[in-house]
């Protein structure tokens, strides 16, 4: 089982990260319902587009330079691989990221442009290796962005810039795909001994970590995730259910239209461009199905394809 991490596993891991994770800003969103105030940390601001170069970084910058000579590799469907490629190239050694068919074609050519290698790989075969970890085909390094104990300090450290940034927070609201970034930031509060609560956001039509709760377990569910890639998996990861049950307070799920309404009122209201997966806490907490009254959505992307973006800026069908 992924074990905590302590708070000097995070401040190595902001150490490690400095200079290339941005300390991404805290906004203000403006159309907060009434009598509460929504704040945005804008993660698809870091340079590969998402959070995710916070754990991928951390994990790659923790191992021994020579374990990264032979190249390294990552089974995702796109911004944990995008993270891995931007740090390969700075690194100096090959990134090869192991897709499932049918991913977003907007991520495979950013992809491209960053010089991955890419391996697409059957679904059922793709989530087999996530579940298991297990891999021998690939002679190269693996980096695990969600169970690997340096990525799950790399997240951590938005926890400790939120707080520095809103010390009076509520509640932080996080997308819940692999869990990893969700429990990281729900580690790096209770090691800073605060009572801010973490809330994990999924999709009504794909929400493996609440069915989970109420089966008291990892169970397999089906998942229609629409438009919004990176979440909605067919069940929590094993290694990741015993630390979410125990670190994150509730989740919350919403609705496509409600994901693609806050799409439109980040890029018209703070000329923010957020992913489905990056609006989703957004959406969870503009909906006001909750008690809080000061809380922070953590934007996790911003990868979003321009003709999907331009579809949901003029209110059409998607």
């Amino acid at each position: 089982m992924l074990e905590e991490v302590g708070i000097a596993a995070i401040d190595e891991a902001r150490a490690r990260l400095a200079g290339l994770a941005a300390r991404t800003p805290v906004v203000q969103c403006t159309a907060a319902p009434a009598g509460t105030r929504v704040h945005l940390k804008l993660e698809n601001l870091q340079p590969p587009g998402s959070f995710k170069l916070r754990p991928v970084g951390n994990a790659m910058l923790s191992r021994p330079p020579d374990a990264l000579t032979a190249g390294v590799h990552t089974f995702s469907s796109g911004n944990s691989a995008l993270a891995m490629a931007w740090m390969a190239k700075r690194i100096g050694t090959t990134a090869t990221a192991v897709v499932p068919e049918g991913a977003a074609e907007s991520k495979l050519a950013l992809l491209r442009a960053a010089d991955a290698r890419i391996v697409e790989q059957p679904f059922a075969q793709w989530w087999s290796a996530v579940m298991t970890g297990r891999h021998p085909q690939f002679a190269s390094t693996y980096i695990d962005a969600v169970r690997d104990p340096a990525a799950f300090a790399g997240n951590g450290t938005i926890a400790l810039e939120i707080i520095e940034d809103l010390p009076d927070l509520d509640a932080i609201f996080v997308p819940f795909g692999g869990g990893g970034l969700a429990c990281g930031i729900a580690n790096a509060l209770r090691v800073s001994r605060r009572a801010t609560k973490v809330i994990a956001c999924e999709l009504e039509t794909a929400h493996p970590f609440k069915s989970a709760r109420e089966a008291r377990g990892p169970v397999d569910v089906p998942c229609d995730c629409g438009f919004v890639t990176g979440v909605g998996f067919g069940s929590i990861l094993p290694q990741m259910w015993p630390v979410a049950e125990r670190l994150v307070d509730d989740v919350l799920t919403v609705s496509l239209n409600e994901v693609a309404r806050a799409i439109k009122l980040m890029a018209e209201a703070n000329k923010v461009i957020a992913e489905g997966a990056g609006a989703i806490a957004v959406a969870a907490a503009l909906a006001g199905r909750h008690p809080f009254r000061n809380v922070c959505a953590v934007v996790s992307g911003g990868n979003l394809d321009c003709a999907l973006l331009t579809r949901i800026l003029r209110g059409q069908e998607i």
